[in-house]
Formats: structure tokens, C-alpha cells, sequence
């Protein structure tokens, strides 16, 4: 078997890489569950406050729903050759409830206020409590970066 190319980045290389990645991207894939109804996968918009994921999604979606009874949710970024998963609990406020920093950073990413739109939002904010980040096979062992919602050292 020959060589990927792949040059494995130590545990602060990847933490870095993942911080620059979570404010650069636009969207995340977002995997909420329902009790009874089971998985649920949809890309959304975020922005990363520096310590947490805002996202905001209509308050009738399935997302919201689902977020509702089962706040445990696990967001990836969109490309699988630079893998990076965050998992925790999401908090989530109705559009008119939002902590201003929230809507405020969706505003000064997208352009976007959703509480100017008609209908109502569901403003969803995620803490990582787990990040795992790797760049193919050589980097698997390692991959976790955050535990207990701390970066580890490395």
C-alpha cells in the first residue's frame, strides 16, 4: 500500500486548523434525533462565537422539533477529506428570546436577521463538549481535540 501524502498534524496543529475552519465555513451538517422517530441530518448556516455553534432554523422544522426532546446533537463541517466533528447539547431560544451576541453574529456573518422574517425561528446555540478532527487514515489515532468540552494539550 503506498504513501497517502498525508503529513499527521500533532493535537495543536489540529485544534488550530479546527478553530480557523469554524470561523471560516458557512455551513454545517446538523444530526438531531426524535425518541421515537429516530435520525435527522440537515446542512444549516453557523457562525462560531469562539465558544459556541449559533445556527438558526424555522421553529416548526424538524430540526426544532427534534432539538425540543432530544438537545444531544453532532455537527460536521462539509468536507471529508479535513473531517471535523463536534458533539453536545444544544440550548435553544425562540427568535424574539435570542441573547442579542447570537443574533447579532448570524447578522454580521450572513447579512441575515431572522427576526425581521415572517414566521417564527428557533436560534440554536451548541457548546462543544467533544471535537474530534482528522485529514484521513494516518491521522485517526488522535483525532480527538476537545473532551469534556476542554482542547487537550498536545
Amino acid at each position: 500500500m503506498g504513501s497517502t501524502g498525508i503529513v499527521r498534524r500533532g493535537t495543536a496543529e489540529r485544534q488550530r486548523d479546527t478553530l480557523e475552519r469554524l470561523v471560516a465555513e458557512r455551513d454545517v451538517w446538523v444530526s438531531t434525533a426524535h425518541p421515537d422517530h429516530g435520525p435527522h441530518q440537515v446542512p444549516l448556516w453557523f457562525v462560531w462565537d469562539g465558544q459556541a455553534v449559533w445556527m438558526c432554523t424555522g421553529a416548526a422544522s424538524v430540526t426544532a422539533r427534534n432539538i425540543r426532546k432530544e438537545p444531544r446533537v453532532r455537527l460536521a463541517l462539509p468536507d471529508t477529506s479535513d473531517v471535523v466533528l463536534l458533539q453536545g447539547d444544544a440550548e435553544y431560544f425562540p427568535d424574539q428570546e435570542v441573547p442579542a451576541a447570537g443574533a447579532e453574529a448570524l447578522i454580521g456573518k450572513f447579512g441575515w436577521d431572522p427576526r425581521a422574517e415572517e414566521g417564527d425561528f428557533l436560534y440554536i446555540r451548541v457548546v462543544p463538549q467533544t471535537v474530534r478532527a482528522w485529514r484521513g487514515e494516518p491521522e485517526l489515532r488522535g483525532r480527538v481535540v476537545m473532551r469534556d468540552g476542554a482542547w487537550l494539550e498536545g
